[in-house]
């Protein structure tokens, strides 16, 4: 066999066995990433790719609370895409934003995964970050760690003033009667390990 034939064959056999190991990584993720959606078509694909183009392997759970502009029913295409990286966690009516994480919660620690993020859909939340989140958890040591909107680095995308507002008036509030050494109590950006997950009773919140 002539020896330049010989190395490319070689060299694709390589590339071939480095992306199944990618893929494999993938799959075997640790970290679940929790998406409430309401009428999302717009975003949802979009920030679903954005996560699954990280460097880092996460999974992402989606909880549509029956979007009627068909939000499930992208993400369902896209299982095929990605059927052991994303799932679908589909409501009756719109049953609100805490108890579609309590539901991923529950739904990620019948299944072994050891961090969770909550993320919103709108690209308010910077998917990149997820990777800073699950730094801080993994080799900072914490428990628990928040994405920052209050913060040197951090911002509000598409936020109207009064918005902005009612939000950083909440977060002086938690702080002030908690004192919860937090600078953005309320933020929706948050990686939580299975940890701190476990010792939460989720029936009472």
């Amino acid at each position: 066999m002539d020896n330049q034939l010989e190395n490319n064959i070689i060299s694709i056999f390589a590339q071939k066995s480095n992306n199944n190991t990618t893929l494999n990584k993938k799959i075997l993720a640790d970290s679940l990433v929790i998406i409430p959606s309401y009428n999302e078509k717009e975003n949802i694909a979009k920030i679903i790719k954005a996560v699954f183009s990280l460097e880092k392997a996460f999974h992402v759970l989606v909880v549509d609370d029956g979007s009627p502009d068909g939000t499930a029913d992208i993400v369902r295409d896209l299982q095929n895409i990605y059927p052991k990286m994303l799932s679908l966690l589909e409501r009756e009516g719109k049953q609100g934003l805490g108890t579609a994480y309590i539901a991923g919660f529950r739904w990620g620690l019948q299944r072994d995964y050891e961090y969770f993020f909550e993320m919103d859909a709108d690209f308010s939340h910077n998917p990149n970050d997820l990777l800073r989140l699950h730094k801080m958890c993994t080799e900072g040591g914490a428990d628990l760690s928040v994405g920052s909107r209050y913060i040197k680095g951090g911002k509000l995308k598409n936020w109207p003033m009064d918005r902005i507002i009612l939000s950083y008036g909440a977060s002086l509030y938690v702080r002030a009667i908690t004192w919860m050494p937090v600078n953005d109590p309320t933020a929706g950006f948050v990686c939580y390990t299975r940890k701190v997950l476990q010792t939460i009773d989720l029936d009472k919140i």
